[in-house]
């Protein structure tokens, strides 16, 4: 299993001043160019291409093409790039022109769309522990776009965070079972087609077995590839958002006719 970062730095003040501005060294020496927007720019590709294990000082000074002690300029070590690195694709998810609107359903509809568009480029993302994230500007810019369109829904603010949170996290899960099998058929040589008809011969036999009776009740297609979870899901997670929000608004309604009550 693929070892788990952990975005936020035991030095969090570091962090916090390269993401706000406050921390760059200036540049010198015989690479004038580099910079740490060069720097977190090239880290988040080599993560897109070979993974977060790959990102290194030492892959980093090759990619471009500078000394690796002159990194260390700009950024401390890999705890801090990983900080970066987060707030630099956090912001793709979140962007305001997909989110500008008064529909919260279709803001919320961007929004799941977002963050699964978010880690198909950049898959390494579920290999990173952020719970203790350490939020920059493009992290801010992102929740704050998130939330414009999500204040008419007319709920609590803990609720308001609570559903970006689960869009998050069901989008997060949808992603996950996909990178994860785009993985196990590299990792294993054995394509998706192949890795089924060989457990076929067992699976018939358990399902003739009478063991497994509501299993073997399914049709043809139920564990079909074809069938859209993603879409699925969250028109389901629309549609209970949809009960709340009718319920807080006969309620809102409720307690303006009492006001106005004799």
């Amino acid at each position: 299993m693929t070892r788990m970062e952990t975005g936020g730095s035991s030095n969090v003040k570091v962090s916090l001043e390269l993401l706000w501005g406050a921390g760059e060294r200036p540049s010198r020496g015989p690479k004038p160019g580099l910079s740490l927007d060069r720097i977190v720019e090239a880290a988040v590709a080599i993560a897109d291409t070979d993974g977060l294990e790959a990102v290194s000082m030492r892959r980093l000074s090759t990619a471009l093409d500078a000394g690796t002690m002159s990194l260390y300029r700009y950024v401390p070590g890999k705890a801090e790039l990983l900080d970066l690195m987060l707030d630099r694709v956090q912001g793709e998810a979140l962007e305001a022109s997909r989110l500008e609107t008064a529909d919260w359903r279709a803001a919320v509809t961007s929004l799941a769309r977002g963050y699964l568009g978010l880690y198909r480029r950049h898959p390494w993302l579920l290999r990173v522990n952020q719970a203790r994230t350490v939020l920059g500007p493009s992290s801010l810019r992102s929740l704050e776009a998130a939330l414009v369109p999500l204040k008419n829904m007319g709920l609590r603010d803990p609720e308001l965070i609570s559903v970006i949170i689960t869009v998050e996290s069901f989008t997060g899960g949808i992603a996950r079972m996909e990178i994860d099998a785009v993985e196990a058929a590299k990792e294993t040589g054995l394509s998706h087609q192949e890795f089924w008809e060989q457990q076929t011969p067992f699976l018939e036999k358990a399902m003739e077995s009478g063991k497994f009776p509501a299993l073997a009740a399914l049709s043809g297609d139920a564990f079909s590839t074809d069938f859209d979870h993603f879409e699925f899901g969250l028109q389901r997670l629309l549609d209970g958002l949809e009960v709340l929000v009718a319920q807080r608004g006969r309620t809102s309604g409720d307690r303006t006719t009492g006001d106005k009550a004799p």
